[in-house]
């Protein structure tokens, strides 16, 4: 009985990839016969498991999705791999996740081995989150899963859409991909009415539904959509742009703004031209406040002008 419960399962885990095995390998990687390998798979029927053969010569045998979720057969890599990205959905950026993911977390945990548990806590333990995203940023799962159905149907959707500076649109798009970057999702769609590509914030979009029209696919703006996505997000974080020389070699410049968007060009002189860009003016007369040095505002006058503000509401601070 011992050996035919660990058949089975040798069976199983064969059949779980994604492949059409003919009845004679499965044979021979089992050292049985074609007849134990067809009773073998008629158990696994009657366990839940969805095999589906296919008839002809030689035949064959796969896994298909059942009417209810079977149980799986993980490697220890694979267990190790879902229970961290589970402990991690528990506190991700998509609404209505957690509760599930916790669950699944819980029926893992329970089952798995000690010293894979003890790798899953180390990994955790060892792992930084960086928290304080607004909330605002998460998105319904409700959402994801209506897009990728649409996605996948061809289906026209249409929805409220708020921009960065928070003007409210009324959207109908085509949806092609889901994009999850930064914490935060995206959508990639053709707008119809505008008749252009577009990318959306998927936390900013409400009242989203299909209209039950279906389009026919078109040729995607690029092969590289993840970078398609980073660059538009870049083009809203640089709206504005700003020129100073600073009293700085470009070396220094480096080491001390992180995280800025420009470029610097060393001088003559032992100064650098500083090109930035941000959100807006009031976001450039910050970092150049992080440089603590000395600097010149070059062709920039809405720069120069936030940069007296910010000044004059330093100097009002001050007694």
């Amino acid at each position: 009985m011992s050996e035919t419960s660990g058949r089975l399962l040798t069976l199983l885990s064969l059949l779980q990839t994604p492949r059409e095995w003919p009845g004679p390998e499965l044979a021979r990687r089992l050292e049985v016969s074609t007849r134990t390998v067809r009773n073998d798979v008629d158990r696994l029927r009657r366990l839940g498991y969805p095999v589906l053969a296919t008839r002809g010569s030689v035949g064959g045998y796969r896994l298909t999705a059942g009417q209810a979720m079977p149980p799986l057969l993980l490697d220890d890599e694979e267990a190790v791999a879902i229970a961290v990205s589970l402990r991690t959905a528990t506190g991700g950026a998509v609404a209505g996740l957690q509760e599930s993911a916790l669950r699944a977390l819980t029926k893992l945990q329970q089952v798995l081995p000690p010293q894979l548990g003890r790798r899953v806590d180390a990994l955790q333990a060892h792992t930084v989150h960086v928290s304080g995203r607004p909330s605002g940023t998460q998105v319904d799962g409700r959402v994801l899963t209506l897009l990728a159905a649409a996605a996948r149907d061809r289906e026209i959707v249409r929805f409220a859409y708020r921009d960065h500076d928070g003007r409210a649109t009324e959207r109908r798009a085509e949806p092609y991909r889901l994009v999850n970057g930064a914490r935060r999702w995206y959508l990639v769609a053709f707008d119809v009415e505008r008749g252009d590509w577009r990318t959306f914030r998927l936390d900013r979009v409400a009242d989203l539904r299909s209209v039950g029209h279906r389009f026919a696919a078109r040729p995607l703006p690029t092969d590289d959509i993840a970078a398609y996505v980073a660059s538009k997000t870049r083009q809203v974080q640089l709206k504005v742009q700003g020129k100073v020389v600073v009293d700085l070699p470009a070396t220094d410049i480096e080491q001390r703004m992180h995280g800025w968007n420009g470029s610097i060009e060393q001088l003559a002189d032992g100064r650098s031209l500083l090109t930035l860009g941000g959100r807006s003016v009031t976001d450039l007369a910050f970092w150049l406040g992080v440089l603590d040095a000395d600097f010149e505002v070059v062709d920039s006058p809405e720069l120069a002008d936030a940069v007296r503000r910010v000044a004059a509401r330093y100097t009002r601070a001050t007694p």
